[in-house]
């Protein structure tokens, strides 16, 4: 049975995401979590669907509250119940997959990031799902295989874009050597070729260096990439090392990628000192937008004028996400894109 990994510019039916609550590492600062979360379900709501996954029916009510404050078309919400750890629908929800017969949803293993943070609940989030039809008609089959949506990026035409720092964590699949995991990726998601990343890396980055904190497909020729352009920033060096890998990629005509760089913002630190991974990288690709992360920083301006050029025919719309990445993740962590059916 063939199998393609669809890219995130694809035709999407909805974007799904996990609501935070007071029982998660939220709580400080849910009210300011919240808020980002409501204007990013409102930008997705203007396009497409949304998907919100509730712990319970009270947490449910409140959800539904905020989004109609924020204005949000309800008729395009639909909301589910399952108990989260946390709120990264990215790494928890359903990869999905064009098969023979149609779309095919992929419940792959979450295990917190290698063991991190628990992640027992999210892990059953979209098995739980999927019985109150939020997903439609959509068949779920679950892989034992531990891997995140934020850890691959697909061009639709066979090749996949990842990181080995992530992918060859011990931590996730420890039985697995590179070749072993690559047999994996291209039996369950359809890949032909796989692009990996040895260098770059994030400070304040916990998921070991997943590819969309760092390096974007934005089409089969195109990759939009981090960069750090302040010598004295222990970013840089190690950025640098990235762009020069991207530099070698081929695409499968082999052509060399057209490479757009997206400035780091000045460092963001939390109130333990600790620098939080600010990165453009993290957009969401939707129906007729990208949604842009942004950080009250000048290279805000610049990123989304650069990215602008990438997506011509979408709308970019930024997002202050400066909450957000006070749990270490930005916008596209927090969502997941669910594909149309062609």
């Amino acid at each position: 049975m063939s199998r393609t990994l669809l890219p995130e510019w694809a035709p999407q039916s909805a974007v799904m995401l996990t609501w935070p609550h007071p029982d998660t590492d939220w709580a400080p600062i849910l009210k300011q979590a919240e808020a980002v979360f409501c204007r990013i379900a409102h930008e997705v709501t203007l396009r497409q669907g949304l998907v919100v996954t509730c712990q319970n029916a009270a947490h449910q009510a409140h959800v539904c509250q905020h989004l109609a404050r924020a204005g949000v078309d309800m008729t395009q919400v639909i909301t589910g119940l399952a108990p989260a750890d946390d709120t990264w629908a990215r790494d928890h929800g359903p990869i999905t997959v064009l098969a023979d017969d149609g779309l095919l949803m992929l419940d792959f293993t979450f295990n917190g990031w290698g063991g991190k943070y628990p992640a027992k609940a999210d892990n059953a989030i979209t098995r739980r799902l999927h019985p109150q039809g939020v997903f439609g008609n959509l068949p779920l089959t679950s892989v034992d295989f531990v891997l995140e949506g934020g850890a691959i990026e697909s061009d639709g035409l066979g090749t996949l874009l990842t990181t080995r720092q992530c992918l060859l964590t011990p931590t996730r699949n420890p039985d697995l050597d590179e070749a072993g995991i690559e047999a994996v990726l291209r039996r369950e998601l359809g890949v032909e070729r796989i692009l990996w990343l040895s260098q770059g890396h994030l400070a304040g980055d916990d998921t070991d260096s997943h590819v969309d904190t760092l390096a974007r497909l934005c089409s089969p020729d195109t990759i939009a990439h981090v960069v750090c352009e302040d010598p004295q920033d222990p970013h840089h060096g190690p950025l640098a090392a990235m762009t020069a890998e991207l530099e070698t990629f081929r695409t499968p005509a082999g052509e060399p990628y057209h490479l757009i760089p997206l400035p780091l913002p000045a460092p963001i630190h939390n109130e333990e000192g600790q620098r939080l991974p600010a990165t453009h990288a993290n957009f969401l690709i939707i129906n007729g937008a990208v949604l842009v992360p942004t950080y009250g920083d000048p290279n805000d301006r610049i990123c989304l004028a650069r990215l602008a050029q990438a997506f011509p025919d979408r709308d970019i719309v930024g997002i202050d996400c400066r909450a957000l990445i006070h749990q270490f993740g930005s916008l596209h962590c927090v969502t997941m894109q669910l594909p149309a059916d062609p």
